[in-house]
């Protein structure tokens, strides 16, 4: 499926949607040390999930303590596990600074066994007939897209093209290249040409754009008390998917993106994980 998300068919009852990819532990160092249950995909999964959207999530965990925490963040965010996988070796491990104005720095990254991770042949059909399939950080991101079209799926296709590779066969490209308005234009004119049918660029405190080739929408980011940038990408998706699959229009999902993602940057962490103290 190409469409432009303009002409987005909504579907009936609570829409259903497949997010597949990475997860992580956010190992939070320096003056502010606590860790949290992250990554691209699963935090999209979670802020779809308190906006009321059903969401399932497919990724990998390893048999350990930080895999095991987040099975457990997943459940009591209310996102369904039926695609979570338990692999032998190491869950992801990320490990965050902030600096004194709330951005993070990464001082390193374990990718772990999200980067073996590819749907087996059950769930492919089952991601397959989900409303909408958002892809976060997935090496082989190509090959799913292409297993997909195979199956016929109906879905949206969007994919996190700051963290997974290729434009080919996507709905919706999402990137973020920096506060840079002529380079996010020129970002998103060669995922157009790649072949994605619309794209959404997020710009931090410049903003955000998106267009589907003839037609270009623009935000403005809304003001935030920021505690911690970690997550604002996501959350923009998050808020970007849900509205589109409400029928909103592009304009109004740049600005609820923009909202959800200025709430995140207000507390420590991809999303509110105080009951998993």
């Amino acid at each position: 499926m190409t469409t432009a998300p303009a002409s987005l068919t909504v579907p009936a009852g609570v829409p259903r949607v497949a997010v597949v990819g990475d997860n992580t532990i956010d190992r939070y160092v320096g003056t502010a040390e606590r860790v949290f249950v992250g990554g691209n995909a699963l935090n999209v999964a979670v802020n779809l999930v308190a906006a009321g959207i059903e969401a399932h999530y497919y990724g990998a965990i390893g048999p350990d303590a930080d895999g095991h925490l987040i099975r457990r963040g997943l459940v009591e965010s209310g996102v369904r596990t039926t695609g979570l996988v338990t692999l032998a070796g190491r869950t992801a491990l990320t490990v965050i600074r902030l600096t004194a104005d709330g951005d993070r720095v990464f001082e390193s990254e374990e990718f772990g066994v999200t980067a073996d991770y590819f749907p087996g042949t059950a769930e492919l059909e089952d991601i397959a007939r989900a409303d909408w399939v958002h892809i976060g950080m997935l090496p082989r991101a190509d090959d799913l897209r292409d297993e997909l079209a195979a199956r016929g799926t109906r879905a949206v296709v969007s994919q996190d093209c700051a963290v997974a590779a290729g434009f080919s066969r996507l709905d919706v490209a999402f990137g973020s290249v920096g506060k840079s308005e002529q380079a996010a234009r020129d970002w998103a004119v060669s995922a157009l040409r790649g072949g994605s049918g619309s794209v959404v660029v997020t710009r931090g405190p410049a903003g955000a754009l998106a267009t589907d080739g003839s037609v270009w929408w623009y935000q403005v980011a809304q003001p935030a008390d920021v505690v911690d940038t970690t997550g604002a990408g996501d959350s923009f998706i998050a808020g970007f998917i849900e509205s589109r699959l409400r029928s909103r229009s592009i304009a109004r999902a740049l600005a609820v993106g923009s909202r959800r993602a200025a709430a995140t940057c207000g507390h420590p962490g991809g999303w509110p994980q105080d009951r998993l103290r």
